[in-house]
């Protein structure tokens, strides 16, 4: 092999390397937006208090996302929690006046057949879909709510 070949297959090895490094120290630049989740992986306890709080509303609007369903806010707002079914979620509180539902959301392929929203002494809603009904009825158990079966 000539020395010309030599020089040629050290610049080319030399300008892969380069290239390499340029590439590996962009991604570092750039981090998680091209290689993960933004913001991180949340835990299950995150979303549920995430789920639980309620979101800012904007002035003028509902605060309630597409495919959610609210009642209107109380003057005073108890313990909340969240619930989930196969059908959907729901979020509810207790207060003064007894168990309501503050939000509820099927699940995707179920959708809202009825709902007692509340306040009163229990509230529910049933989700429908393809493997049928799923009832959620919630309670106020001293003053947190709680999932209950049917009377």
């Amino acid at each position: 092999m000539g020395r010309r070949s030599i020089l040629v297959a050290t610049g080319w090895v030399a300008t892969a390397a380069v290239a390499t490094l340029i590439g590996l120290g962009a991604i570092r630049l750039v981090g998680e937006s091209i290689t993960g989740t933004p913001g991180g992986v949340r835990s299950e306890a995150e979303i549920e208090r995430a789920l639980a709080s309620p979101e800012p509303t904007p002035t003028g609007t509902t605060g309630v996302a597409p495919g959610t369903t609210s009642a209107a806010p109380s003057a005073s707002s108890g313990v909340r929690r969240v619930f989930a079914t196969v059908g959907g979620t729901a979020v509810a509180e207790c207060g003064p006046d007894g168990v309501r539902l503050v939000s509820w959301a099927p699940a995707q392929g179920y959708r809202v057949r009825d709902v007692d929203r509340g306040p009163d002494d229990d509230v529910e809603v049933t989700f429908e879909g393809s493997t049928g009904e799923h009832e959620l009825k919630v309670r106020c158990i001293g003053s947190e709510p709680v999932a209950v079966t049917d009377d």
